[in-house]
Formats: C-alpha cells, sequence, structure tokens
C-alpha cells in the first residue's frame, strides 16, 4: 500500500500562507533572537580564523618564520600529489562503507527497540552508550578486538576453523576494518531513528492492515516514505562526519600499512602539525570544505526524487 500524498491546491496554499504572514514574521524573529548567542559567538571566535584559515592558503607559511604569498599554488600543488590523490580514494571508500552500514544497523537496532516489550528502555541505554564512549578509549578497544593473535573476531573465526587476517596490519583488510568499527556509534543514529519511527501515525497501519497488507509491505510503502527525511538527515551529517574523520584512523593505523588508510582529515593534521605547512594543509582544508558542500548540495538536490514530508510535498 502506498502512501497517499495529500494534494494542496496551490490557491489554497498562497491563502494559508498570506493568514499566517504576521505570525510566521514574529516567530522569524524569534528564531534569531534565540540562535543570536550562537551567531555572536561564530562571528567574534569562527569568522576570524575562517577568514584567516583562506588569506594563509594562499602563502607559504611554515610557523618559524613570516607567511610569503605564492598565489594559487598551493592549490596547484594538489593536482601533482600523489598522496592527495591516494587520500581522496580512501577518504570515499571510508565514507560510503561506514555511512551506508550505519544508516542500516541504525535503522534495524530502532526497529527492534521500537517494541513494546518489559525493560526496553535499558536495552536503548545499552545500544546507546558505545556512541558516547571517549574516541580514544574506543580505538583501543578495537585495536584489541581486531588483533591477529588473541582479538575476540579472530578467536570467533577460528572456533569455525577460519584463519583470521591480520586487519589492522594488512592493506587488505585495514579498510574494512575501520568501517565495521565504525558501527560502533549507531546508537547516535538509533535514537533519532527511533524518535521517526514514534512520530508514524498508527491509523496508517490500521488503514493498510485492514487493505490486507502484510508487515513487508506496510514497511516498504508506509515506514521506509514516512522516515525517508530522518534517514536524509542522518545521511547529510554521516557523509560530513566520516569526511573528516582522523582521530580513530589515527589512533587505530596512523594511516597505514601502505597508506591503506591514509584518510584526507588524517593527510591534512600531518601536513599542519608535523610538516608545519600550514599553507598547504589551508588548501587542502579549503579544498575539503568545496567537496563538502558539493555533495551536500548534491544530495539536497537529489532528495526531491526520495524524501517525503508528511505535509504531502517532496523535500
Amino acid at each position: 500500500m502506498q502512501v497517499q500524498q495529500a494534494h494542496v491546491p496551490e490557491k489554497h496554499r498562497t491563502r494559508v500562507r498570506q493568514k499566517l504572514g504576521r505570525l510566521a514574521r514574529q516567530e522569524e524573529r524569534e528564531f534569531y533572537l534565540f540562535i543570536s548567542p550562537w551567531i555572536i559567538g561564530f562571528i567574534l571566535f569562527g569568522a576570524g580564523p575562517i577568514i584567516a584559515s583562506a588569506v594563509i592558503s594562499f602563502t607559504d607559511w611554515s610557523l618559524l618564520s613570516s607567511p610569503r604569498w605564492v598565489g594559487l599554488a598551493n592549490y596547484e600543488r594538489l593536482f601533482t600529489d600523489r598522496l592527495f590523490s591516494v587520500t581522496v580514494k580512501n577518504t570515499f571508500i571510508y565514507a560510503i562503507g561506514s555511512v551506508s552500514l550505519g544508516i542500516v544497523a541504525g535503522f534495524l537496532l530502532a526497529l527492534l527497540l521500537n517494541q513494546k516489550v518489559w525493560g526496553m528502555s535499558l536495552f536503548r541505554t545499552i545500544f546507546y552508550l558505545p556512541s558516547v564512549v571517549a574516541g580514544i578509549a574506543t580505538a583501543l578497544l578495537w585495536v584489541n578486538i581486531f588483533h591477529p593473535d588473541f582479538g575476540l573476531i579472530n578467536y570467533t573465526l577460528g572456533q569455525f576453523g577460519i584463519q583470521g587476517p591480520g586487519w589492522l596490519q594488512s592493506p587488505t583488510w585495514a579498510m574494512p576494518a575501520l568501517i565495521m568499527m565504525s558501527v560502533w556509534g549507531a546508537g547516535g543514529g538509533m535514537v533519532i531513528y527511533l524518535a521517526g519511527l514514534q512520530s508514524i501515525p498508527e491509523h496508517l497501519y490500521e488503514a493498510a492492515a485492514l487493505d490486507g497488507a502484510g508487515p513487508l509491505r506496510k514497511f516498504w510503502h508506509i515506514t521506509v516514505p514516512m522516515m525517508s527525511p530522518v534517514i536524509f538527515f542522518n545521511m547529510i551529517v554521516g557523509i560530513i562526519s566520516s569526511l573528516q574523520a582522523f582521530v580513530l584512523i589515527l589512533v587505530m593505523t596512523n594511516g597505514g600499512p601502505a597508506n591503506s588508510t591514509l584518510v584526507y582529515g588524517l593527510y591534512l593534521y600531518r601536513t599542519a602539525f608535523q610538516y608545519f605547512e600550514m599553507g598547504y594543509a589551508s588548501a587542502m582544508a579549503w579544498v575539503l570544505f568545496i567537496i563538502i558542500m558539493l555533495i551536500t548540495a548534491l544530495q539536497f538536490r537529489l532528495a526531491n526524487r526520495w524524501v517525503y514530508y508528511e505535509g504531502g510535498l517532496k523535500g
């Protein structure tokens, strides 16, 4: 059963906007009033460093000497830097794998934890806790889990007569291991999915049941369309976060072995704080910003085809 999208005539929508115009303007003023502390803080503490980084990206600056203007040389260097293409490739592999796995895992967990069962609050807390554990502690935990000799995963595989790989020591398995590790934080997305599931009107499922729809058809034609805005939000946030990931990877593999896990954020960190090439690092940061903006804009563009809102209008 397909969820029927309510059709609101354009003429009627125009009348509604005109009636609520004064109220909408009042709500808009209140909105800007409430976010004004953040805006003031951003202007005072964020805008300056952002503008400074843009200027620094056109200079050669090692922190030990005065900046020297080099124009577009840092950006031109990116196209001849072999590690730049390697890090972009690794970053996209990590982002696609971790975000896809995180969305599926978080959604499935939310479906399981949305049942009316005694003690469900305890289970929700247990699955959410890993997402708030400190990053370094998480990295050290997974380093031991992936240990080739006494790690939990290889020990379990050994019980079935399977020789586990070297995981973090293998150029082939290091990236899949990091993607598997990323599911550890699926509890954060699970909470958002759970809130979305509980906001779906029950009468939609009741109407579908009267029409003879089974559980699978209810899920595909009601749950998924009604949850599409939540899926879209988690996908946007997840991709932005994964494209900037480097802390856990720094602790677990430090980009190795053989640069197989050297992601963009880690290379940027090395360039700035190990090689002290601040101009080149700033150029890398702005290129990453542009990539994230383009991907986000593309996602919003494509959202018109699959994201549906309760009011009947596509995203």
